[in-house]
């Protein structure tokens, strides 16, 4: 694609309809399309759900709720999109359906991956790309879609760390902000992943917790409703200094009480990549298996970090191991 093409774009939609880390991986994309194209408008579709991680972006001008878009009829969906004057699409995730609505719209140029059907009758721009087998890091994998817009090299992960854009929006209110005292280590503990990884396990969380000094740490347990009803009886047979916030916060609230804390430990799972896309000490547990090893899926940030097993589980992770990790981290 030649170069002069640039100028005549305005407004670039990034697609990603699917979960949290996937969207936070995704979202360094809008501020290399910023620097590609300056003055460009960055749109990002996503889910309901995403919308407070995709806010975070400072360089994401608009959000657009796919969820929305999937109650309107298959004509207004396309009226949609078309009043919004959107010049590209990348279908980061593909989703079938949002590349036949982007195609009947008349976006100039639909980018996707040579590697799903589809996309060859949606898509003008493909480009040739498979997850499967690669080595490369989920967000270096995102970032080869940008490809025809003359990205041709793929950036390393410390540039990558460079180009993300979190900004906090929203103030924690008192009583949260209470939970995490000035005097202690505010380590938050995510312990469940909703499937998307493999968990350490609760017998090696609660050794954790139980040999970090309480005078030093205040331990906070996060987690979903739904992790709160399979934690409850867990959490009971925990120290009496442990902070249970399970079920207890809205996501926008969730994003604004890690991006307060101190350090962060869960598996692969969202609230990891919020915490290193935060900035915040944040260590992911990862096991030695494709495709959800750390070399795909490591939380990226200035002070994240990786543990991994070398071995289809986490097992081989010991307490201690895991202990002398946080005994490093600086406030």
């Amino acid at each position: 694609m030649p170069q002069p093409f640039k100028s005549k774009i305005q407004h670039i939609l990034i697609s990603r309809t699917d979960a949290i880390g996937d969207v936070v991986l995704t979202l360094p994309m809008a501020a290399y399309i910023k620097e590609l194209i300056p003055g460009v408008i960055v749109s990002f579709l996503g889910c309901t759900y995403t919308q407070p991680v995709i806010n975070t972006c400072a360089a994401v001008d608009i959000f657009i709720n796919y969820d929305e878009i999937k109650k309107l009829s298959k004509a207004e969906q396309v009226s949609y999109l078309k009043e919004k004057k959107i010049d590209v699409i990348i279908h980061v995730f593909p989703n079938k359906h949002v590349a036949e609505i982007a195609r009947a719209a008349g976006i100039k140029i639909r980018i996707g991956t040579t590697n799903r059907l589809f996309h060859w009758f949606t898509c003008n721009k493909l480009v040739k790309l498979s997850r499967k087998k690669s080595d490369l890091h989920e967000a270096q994998l995102n970032l080869i879609l940008l490809n025809p817009f003359g990205l041709t090299a793929v950036p390393p992960l410390p540039d990558i760390v460079e180009h993300i854009s979190f900004e906090n929006k929203v103030l924690l209110p008192a009583e949260l902000a209470d939970k995490l005292p000035a005097d202690k280590f505010n380590l938050i503990i995510h312990p469940k992943s909703h499937g998307s990884g493999v968990e350490w396990g609760l017998d090696n969380f609660a050794g954790l917790i139980n040999i970090l000094p309480p005078d030093i740490y205040n331990i906070i347990i996060t987690g979903s409703d739904k992790e709160k009803l399979l934690l409850a009886d867990w959490i009971k047979t925990l120290p009496g200094t442990i902070v249970d916030m399970t079920g207890k916060m809205t996501l926008p609230q969730l994003i604004s009480f890690i991006s307060n804390a101190d350090g962060l430990i869960a598996s692969g799972t969202g609230p990891l990549h919020i915490a290193a896309m935060a900035g915040i000490n944040t260590l992911g547990l990862f096991p030695s298996v494709r495709p959800i090893h750390p070399g795909r899926w490591a939380p990226l940030g200035k002070k994240a970090g990786f543990m991994e097993s070398g071995t289809a589980d986490l097992q081989p992770l010991s307490v201690n191991l895991v202990k002398e990790k946080i005994a490093g981290w600086q406030r």
